[in-house]
C-alpha cells in the first residue's frame, strides 16, 4: 500500500471535505426565510454558519440547484445601480432542505455519540 500524499491526508483535508459535503444544504437552509441575491447567501453563511466562501464556489452550486429544480431566480432592478439574480427555494427545494436536514440531524447525533469520548478526554 502507497502514502498518499494530496491534500485529503493532511490534517485538514478532511474539514474541507466535510464543508464540501454540507454545502447544499447550508445554502438551501439560508434561503428557508426569504429570497435573497448572491452575495446576501455568501454573508449569510458567514454570519450564521461561519462558512468563508468565494464566489467561485456558491454561484456554480445555485445554477446546479436552479437546473435540478430546487431553486428559482429572477432578476430585480436595485435602486443602488446593477440589477440582481435573487434566488428563492421551490417547493421541491424546500422538500429537499427538510430531508436533508433531518439526514443531517441523525448523522451529528450519532457522530456526537461517537466522538463524546474523545472531547471529554481532549479537556
Amino acid at each position: 500500500m502507497t502514502a498518499r500524499s494530496d491534500d485529503s491526508t493532511k490534517s485538514g483535508g478532511w474539514e474541507i471535505q466535510l464543508r464540501k459535503g454540507c454545502l447544499e444544504l447550508a445554502v438551501l437552509a439560508s434561503l428557508w426565510k426569504s429570497k435573497l441575491y448572491g452575495l446576501e447567501i455568501l454573508r449569510r453563511l458567514e454570519d450564521e454558519s461561519g462558512l468563508m466562501l468565494s464566489e467561485g464556489t456558491v454561484y456554480p452550486l445555485l445554477t446546479r440547484l436552479r437546473i435540478d429544480a430546487l431553486l428559482e431566480s429572477e432578476w430585480v432592478e436595485s435602486d443602488g445601480g446593477h440589477p440582481r439574480k435573487y434566488y428563492r427555494l421551490t417547493p421541491a427545494g424546500r422538500k429537499r432542505a427538510i430531508e436533508m436536514a433531518q439526514t443531517w440531524s441523525r448523522f451529528s447525533v450519532a457522530i456526537g455519540d461517537l466522538v463524546s469520548p474523545l472531547m471529554r478526554e481532549g479537556r
